[in-house]
């Protein structure tokens, strides 16, 4: 797919890079991925546990030292960091880490999970005079509420659609680590009220998320038979590729769209993958990563401890919540995110995260085989 994709970034004039240098870096980073899948899932669970806040204050971190140290940027917006050579998106690291640290304290919390108060009035100027509102803040709020919204901050100015993912997946382990509904809507409430204050102010890349919604809904709402091809959006050009590659598709390396749409290789890797494979593999595709989340609801009802079981099936939901959302943005289902296909999109830094997620939850999966868990602390 990477090789077939990257056929139009290779002949543009400004290249110089070949065909087959995409196709070898992708090889060079899939080994490594694999060697990080396989060590990771050879530590114990009881091990993420202990490196839970050094991983996530860590990414925090590296996500805030982008904006002042970037390497690289799109569209004005910097997103990777370069370490010992290495370049990377902190924003990767930091969607696995916000699951971890999110297992970890809500783990370490289910004996007062039910009466446990994490999100701050949002009167403000009651939080330090009023006893009640400390409590909740030191209870709740510094441990829980205050990581989640430093999180998304960090990211948002340079990946609003990142952002948004972190904040879902902050709210499902809000609900798998049994936290009240009353205090998962409040903490809506706030998010509510950030993304108004948010489009009022103009800040970070709202202007970007606003003309995304806009294509989103012209899609749907206008008459675009008559638009000129070179009007059209990514999302058109990525429904043209699908519909070309009905059942059984036009064959490996037949692609036509590829070179129209913008990021045939990582933002819109499933409608290339549908044109030139077909539907039909598409679906098993679809089907594979549906098989990761069913999968891990089995490890999750195995598992003897709380924070390897939440771990897990967090971890699985980002991997078949990110691979459900890249599609839905194909067809139009969503407005345009610019997130990628795991496993599949073109790129180092979705790969290496996803495949060590996959090695976190194969650890979970062999624990429970082996029966190795220490007495949870």
């Amino acid at each position: 797919v990477v090789y077939s994709s990257t056929a139009k970034m290779a002949y543009m004039p400004s290249s110089s890079s070949s065909t087959s240098e995409f196709l070898n870096t992708q090889l060079w980073t899939l080994a490594i991925c694999i060697i990080a899948l396989f060590a990771t899932h050879r530590f114990n669970s009881d091990f993420y546990r202990r490196v839970t806040y050094l991983v996530f204050f860590g990414a925090l971190g590296l996500t805030l030292a982008v904006y002042f140290v970037g390497t690289a940027s799109i569209n004005g917006a910097a997103r990777w960091i370069n370490i010992a050579g290495f370049q990377f998106q902190p924003s990767e690291m930091l969607k696995v880490a916000i699951i971890m640290y999110l297992a970890r304290v809500l783990a370490d919390r289910q004996s007062k999970i039910q009466t446990l108060l994490i999100v701050p009035s949002l009167k403000f100027w009651t939080w330090f005079k009023s006893e009640k509102q400390r409590r909740i803040w030191r209870e709740g709020g510094w441990p829980i509420f205050f990581p989640i919204v430093a999180s998304c901050l960090v990211i948002f100015p340079s990946h609003t659609s990142s952002a948004v993912i972190l904040f879902a997946l902050s709210i499902v382990m809000l609900f798998i680590g049994r936290v009240t509904w009353v205090e998962i809507s409040r903490v809506m409430l706030w998010a509510v009220v950030g993304v108004a204050l948010v489009a009022l102010m103009g800040l970070g890349r709202s202007h970007t998320a606003g003309g995304r919604i806009d294509t989103w809904v012209s899609v749907w709402t206008e008459d675009r038979t008559k638009v000129p091809v070179q009007d059209l959006s990514d999302t058109e050009r990525s429904m043209i590729a699908i519909n070309n590659g009905g059942i059984l598709g036009r064959g490996a390396g037949q692609s036509a769209v590829r070179v129209e749409m913008t990021h045939p290789e990582s933002d819109y890797a499933f409608a290339f993958f549908v044109e030139e494979y077909g539907i039909v593999f598409a679906m098993i595709l679809v089907a594979l990563y549906v098989w990761i989340f069913y999968r891990a609801i089995d490890i999750f009802r195995m598992c003897p401890r709380k924070f390897p079981s939440m771990m897990s099936l967090g971890l699985a939901l980002l991997i078949t919540g990110q691979a459900l959302l890249h599609i839905m943005v194909t067809i139009n289902i969503l407005p345009e995110t610019g997130q990628p296909l795991p496993l599949i999109s073109r790129g180092g830094s979705s790969l290496l995260f996803t495949c060590i997620a996959l090695g976190m939850i194969l650890s979970v999966s062999r624990q429970n085989i082996e029966n190795s868990y220490k007495e949870e602390v």
